[in-house]
């Protein structure tokens, strides 16, 4: 009996250890962690997370406290990037202070990087025709950010270093017209780091934006929308979702009918390749009745196992 325990650990220990690093990232991608982000981010404490209101920068803390301690290093020495667009001002004179929450994996070649982003603002509290005035978001957009959490997470659990720089994004101001993704392009594509002579090329971006409802109760499907300059793309996902078995089934619609547009416009205007994730509109976008109960949380989780795959090829593939 003795015996046959040892070998059946041994046996265990040698499974554990055989994981590919893709298979240890994988791994660490869970349903629980997905309910317990997307939990955090839609609880009526945050306050629906609206851009420059106390609810959103309990969320951007929130945020900064799980790269931190998932082991993401803050983007050029600080998790927030702060800014205040000028289009937008109270009656008051007063700006809007909005900011988005960033960190890398440094990779062995830093003089490229891919990304992952989210929007993590809403609508906040708004007075309407319900008893519930807080607007939580749990599709839109908590279920993109607990994506880009759970793959830094699997990131980290691969123990590879990337070959190139990966970034992860929470972006703010999305609901407002796409204002810290805006942002942080404007900036990027302006800043010349010592010594190179040009700005850091991002050789990628996936988007996630709202991947946790059924479109007409088919709870496998999911539209990615990617660059038509990028058909490897296409197979990626395919191979991504045949190898590991994950239970989606995919429609591919034109980058042009994108719903209403999200974070991956301005990367795609700066001529960034993109992947774009997204389960589609439901009966409760932009209203109160969007909460953490009505989240398809299988689906989260295979949304963001495909997309975890995805950027790893970005991140690791020599030349795509």
């Amino acid at each position: 009996m003795k015996h046959i325990l040892t070998s059946t650990l041994l046996l265990l220990s040698i499974c554990c250890f055989s994981q590919t690093p893709v298979e240890k990232g994988l791994s660490a991608i869970t349903r629980q962690d997905a309910v317990t982000y997307i939990g955090v981010l839609a609880s009526d404490s945050l306050e629906g997370r609206k851009g420059g209101e106390p609810g959103g920068a309990k969320a951007a803390g929130y945020l900064k406290g799980m790269l931190d301690s998932i082991g993401i290093k803050p983007w050029r020495g600080k998790y927030f990037q702060p800014f205040t667009p000028s289009r937008f001002q109270s009656l008051s004179g007063k700006k809007l202070s909005l900011c988005n929450v960033l960190g890398y994996i440094p990779g062995k070649n830093s003089d490229e990087i891919v990304m992952v982003g989210a929007h993590y603002d809403h609508l906040g509290i708004r007075a309407n025709e319900t008893n519930d005035s807080i607007y939580n978001g749990a599709d839109d957009n908590a279920s993109g950010v607990s994506a880009v959490l759970q793959i830094a997470k699997a990131f980290v659990a691969s123990g590879q270093k990337p070959e190139r720089t990966v970034v992860f994004a929470l972006w703010d101001g999305e609901e407002m017209g796409l204002l810290g993704s805006s942002h942080f392009v404007e900036e990027h594509f302006s800043y010349i780091p010592v010594p190179l002579l040009s700005p850091i090329p991002i050789k990628g971006y996936i988007n996630c934006d709202m991947i946790g409802r059924n479109k007409n109760g088919d709870g496998a499907h999911v539209s990615v929308f990617y660059s038509d300059s990028k058909p490897v793309f296409g197979e990626w996902i395919k191979s991504g979702i045949e190898t590991y078995s994950l239970k989606l089934t995919p429609d591919y619609p034109s980058l042009d009918s994108s719903p209403g547009g999200s974070d991956h416009m301005p990367f795609m205007q700066k001529g960034v390749p993109v992947i774009f994730y997204n389960t589609y509109l439901h009966p409760d976008y932009h209203k109160p009745s969007d909460e953490a109960d009505k989240i398809n949380y299988d689906k989260v989780v295979d949304v963001t196992k495909l997309a975890f795959l995805n950027l790893w090829n970005m991140a690791n593939l020599e030349s795509f």
